[in-house]
């Protein structure tokens, strides 16, 4: 069996796997967590690397012994129980995670987020601090990749420059986080626009429980993101429930927030383009972590957390900006 220290030499913000299972049974075996599939002749294992994992989503028709939940959380993985595709049961309102138990969390970044967030005004400037980032990250890959700009995703494209303009503006102007919101909604409309005109879908209508492609691999797509949302603020100790945007009745809204850093960037243009190719789930899941892999969406998200988080911590110098990551695990 691997050594505790082993499963965690890898850094959250490096692990390159999410696992999203379904029809199958997880177990621990040999000191390595495997999930078995029933064929009609034969059972099959097949391994998963906990180590270079950040989550794993268990759909329909699956189930998990407390061994294999003991090695996951050793290796520091968050477990999410989700329906078919991905999407969670509880109509996508609620993400449930199991978290690894740990009493090393840090402290600066729980400290630095409780430093602004009950001054609604700092958390609004925070809130618009997400949305800039969120516009950079989508600014600067998609006028890199060679993929997207093949399929029409262009950062010279008229209508989305106007778009992105409009609503950086419009951040600056809002007084509340009603109306930032009420904008940031406008934008991903735009989006969805400009997504559907490039892939020849023109009568696409946002649904989340519509079932045709490009919703079903909108919602998939969605929740691998909430995955890698809900692992960063798991390794930076920060609680689902402070968020700076969405519903603070919910307890999951900071995972919101977070992974719309990424979401409109790395799923939207891509769930369209799979739509329009007739790919399967499995081939739209695989581009979707192969697109955050490459454009190193987890190093970002954990990039723009940690720097709003310590900004705010009073004890904040040089060397807080140094990944710190050996000592959170």
């Amino acid at each position: 069996m691997e050594a505790l220290t082993d499963l965690k030499a890898i850094l959250h913000s490096k692990r390159a796997n999410i696992f999203y299972l379904e029809k199958c049974r997880v177990m621990q075996k040999s000191g390595r967590v495997l999930y078995l599939t029933e064929e009609k002749v034969e059972k099959q294992y097949w391994n998963i690397p906990i180590a270079n994992t950040t989550c794993i989503l268990l759909g329909t028709g699956t189930s998990i012994t407390q061994a294999a939940v003991r090695m996951l959380a050793s290796a520091g993985v968050l477990i999410g129980f989700s329906g078919t595709g991905g999407t969670p049961l509880i109509a996508a309102n609620e993400i449930e995670w199991l978290s690894p138990q740990s009493e090393y969390r840090p402290t600066e970044y729980v400290q630095g987020w409780m430093a602004f967030w009950f001054d609604e005004a700092k958390r609004l400037q925070v809130a618009k601090q997400f949305q800039q980032r969120r516009i950079e990250y989508l600014q600067s890959v998609w006028s890199h990749d060679r993929d997207l700009q093949n399929e029409g995703f262009h950062t010279d494209d008229q209508d989305l420059q106007r778009a992105l303009a409009s609503f950086s503006l419009q951040i600056e102007q809002s007084t509340d986080v009603t109306k930032l919101l009420l904008m940031e909604a406008q934008l991903t409309k735009s989006l969805y626009k400009i997504a559907a005109n490039n892939t020849r879908q023109k009568d696409f209508v946002r649904q989340h429980d519509s079932v045709d492609a490009a919703n079903a691999f909108l919602n998939h797509g969605n929740y691998l993101a909430y995955g890698l949302a809900a692992t960063t603020l798991w390794v930076l100790g920060i609680p689902h429930g402070f968020a700076v945007m969405h519903g603070k009745t919910r307890r999951g809204a900071l995972v919101f927030d977070v992974a719309d850093l990424i979401k409109d960037t790395l799923v939207l243009p891509w769930a369209f383009i799979c739509a329009k190719e007739g790919a399967t789930e499995q081939e739209f899941r695989q581009q979707c972590l192969q697109n955050f892999t490459q454009h190193k969406a987890l190093d970002f998200m954990f990039d723009q957390v940690k720097a709003i988080a310590l900004q705010h911590h009073e004890t904040y110098h040089l060397k807080a900006s140094i990944n710190n990551e050996q000592e959170i695990v």
